[in-house]
């Protein structure tokens, strides 16, 4: 390379002040990616683009709402917010006309990559200019790459109610000048893809409009809105089908099978079609998941065990009626019978093969086939044991998310009487959802209904205990729906905490709260944990297939001594701290004790007195 003999000298610097700020480019080249749009958008997602209006409309509540859906979801997203942007990239800008132009332009660029890197790019921003508006589109199209225009359209009386950030009040007190919608035009959007009445409309309902829309122009795939799938027979081909069960061989199922069929058919293991067929176990019992149709998390095998004469006697018939207690309660179409290798069962999904633990011996005992197939749930399962309307399915519970306006929903599920330092968890996991931005969290207190062992408080004085805990008010009632979940309990430690996890998120939930040594229990033979205590949460924020729901880790709260009351332990202070064990628990209820004072709601350890006294009297 050569250069000039003076190359080496310092250039002198000009007095003249130079203006670089509107200057442009003109020494630069496009430079071609590699990896083309559709490769990136395989592995990262797809794209999109949005658009707001007013102050106080909605934009900012909605879009962060979307893009929480959407990324719960598994599509890859983000927004750009106009207050954040004004924070960084367009520190620079005012609010004049041309910097309002600039501002909009710029962030155009900015969606533009974002949509090309392969993700839905929401843009929330007052853009109160068609040319503006129209300019961004015009960046989106010559690029090839989808543009919506979404117009939040609140009235001006509603978006100076709502005003959050008290900027109308400033308006109109002429503190602040040319503000959109006061003393700045905003011309409305002619003809956007779709208009949001964010004054009628609930948060939960435009972002179903989103979705619908972004659905149909083929930006978010279709099973992206998780669908629960219900297995009961419709209400106009019921009779047809009781009729046709009546023909049918049947086979008689126990109880705890009864309660997994109340499990397919209510949807809480959506996307199964009934019990699970051969390729579904394997699955399930060497992946924890059901990988046709991509990764779902599915952790414990749904079966229904047959005896050898059973399935010599059925084996080639075309379906199955199932008898519970003397009635046709389902039919099972297209039964598969293939070998019920209960040792190999039991080793994969407890980790041991131990004869006396409650539910390894109910499937060593069980038959030595399993049959699967598609199953027809004849008549919504109800026990009649005065707790069926606690029975919520999938899709009910829903609904009562719907109406609460629940813009989060976090879970906990329990097969204990709560505590004080269960209930610390729940309300310090509410207000941490309140300090992220949420409105209305919803708690789903969600205790197991179906088998459990003998030793654990039965679902009924259970049931008594919460009710007692919420009329105290150690749990608020207003933002709290309790229902009942209709598992059986399995005590597989890590491999079951994924199942209740992933059946509470097809239920709407997305937050989980998990425990110390959740679905775990002492090991029959020697009393000590059978499972590592910490390993349930840590296996739930590893865990494949349940991307929808973010894990809530437990903290350790134990009676402060000092405060009269539970309280997250903090080692620093051991001294004050007394840990009380739910056999020191038990045996104090036993015994007619009362716990310190703020361990549990007075009214709530009276009904577990109650229930340890009754068992004195048996």
């Amino acid at each position: 390379m050569e250069t000039s003999s003076n190359s080496h000298k310092k250039p002198k610097l000009s007095n003249v002040t130079q203006n670089w700020a509107m200057q442009r480019a003109t020494n630069v080249t496009y430079q071609a990616h590699h990896v083309s749009r559709n490769k990136r958008g395989q592995v990262v997602g797809t794209r999109g683009g949005f658009r707001g209006c007013l102050s106080g409309a909605g934009k900012t509540t909605v879009s962060m709402a979307l893009e929480e859906h959407l990324v719960c979801h598994g599509i890859p997203c983000y927004t750009l917010d106009g207050d954040n942007i004004r924070q960084g990239l367009n520190k620079n800008l005012g609010f004049s006309p041309e910097d309002r132009e600039e501002n909009i332009r710029r962030i155009a660029e900015v969606a533009r990559l974002f949509a090309d890197a392969g993700l839905v790019c929401i843009a929330s921003f007052i853009s109160p200019y068609s040319r503006d508006r129209l300019n961004a589109r015009k960046i989106h199209e010559a690029a090839g790459l989808p543009f919506f225009e979404v117009f939040v359209d609140a009235p001006l009386d509603v978006c100076e109610q709502r005003d959050v950030k008290g900027l109308y009040k400033r308006a109109r007190a002429g503190e602040i000048r040319g503000f959109t919608g006061i003393d700045s035009e905003y011309e409305k959007p002619e003809a956007p893809e779709l208009v949001l009445k964010t004054d009628s409309c609930s948060v939960n309902e435009c972002i179903q409009q989103l979705v619908d829309l972004l659905q149909e122009r083929d930006i978010v795939p279709v099973d992206a809105s998780y669908e629960v799938k219900e297995l009961y027979v419709q209400e106009n081909k019921l009779d047809l089908a009781k009729a046709d069960a009546e023909t049918l061989p049947a086979v008689q199922i126990g109880k705890v099978d009864m309660q997994w069929v109340q499990v397919l058919a209510e949807g809480w293991a959506t996307p199964l079609n009934g019990f699970m067929r051969e390729r579904e176990y394997l699955q399930c019992l060497h992946f924890d998941c059901l990988l046709d149709g991509g990764v779902i998390n599915l952790s414990v095998p749904v079966v229904l065990p047959v005896a050898s004469a059973d399935k010599e006697r059925l084996d080639g018939v075309t379906a199955i009626a199932l008898v519970f207690e003397g009635r046709r309660v389902a039919i099972l179409r297209n039964p598969e019978f293939y070998e019920h290798r209960k040792e190999e069962r039991c080793a994969r999904q407890w980790g041991t093969t131990c004869k006396d633990h409650p539910y390894i011996k109910m499937v060593m005992e069980s038959g030595d086939w399993l049959v699967g197939g598609d199953l027809q749930v004849l008549d919504k399962i109800s026990w009649n044991d005065g707790l069926d309307q606690y029975r919520l399915t999938p899709t009910e519970l829903k609904q009562k998310f719907k109406e609460m306006n629940a813009d989060a929903v976090f879970a906990f599920q329990l097969r204990n009487p709560v505590h004080n330092g269960h209930a610390l968890l729940m309300q310090d996991t509410h207000k941490r959802l309140i300090e992220r931005g949420y409105r209305r969290p919803v708690l789903l207190l969600h205790p197991l209904g179906g088998w459990t062992k003998d030793d654990d408080v039965p679902l009924a004085w259970r049931m008594r205990q919460h009710a007692a805990v919420l009329e105290e008010g150690v749990l608020n009632p207003e933002s709290t729906i309790v229902a009942i979940f209709p598992s059986p309990m399995m005590y597989a430690g890590p491999t079951e905490v994924q199942w209740h996890c992933r059946a509470r998120m097809v239920a709407g939930a997305n937050f989980y709260i998990v425990g110390r040594d959740p679905a775990g229990m002492p090991h029959p033979d020697t009393g000590k944990d059978l499972y590592e205590p910490t390993h349930g949460a840590k296996v739930l924020t590893m865990a494949p297939g349940l991307i929808t729901l973010e894990i809530v880790p437990f903290k350790v709260a134990a009676y402060n001594q000092v405060k009269k009351a539970m309280d997250f332990y903090d080692p620093k202070n051991h001294q004050d701290y007394e840990f009380i064990s739910g056999t020191r628990m038990r045996k104090m209820a036993r015994e007619g004790q009362n716990p310190p004072e703020g361990f549990m709601a007075p009214k709530a350890w009276t009904v577990l007195k109650e229930y340890y006294k009754s068992l004195e009297k048996a």
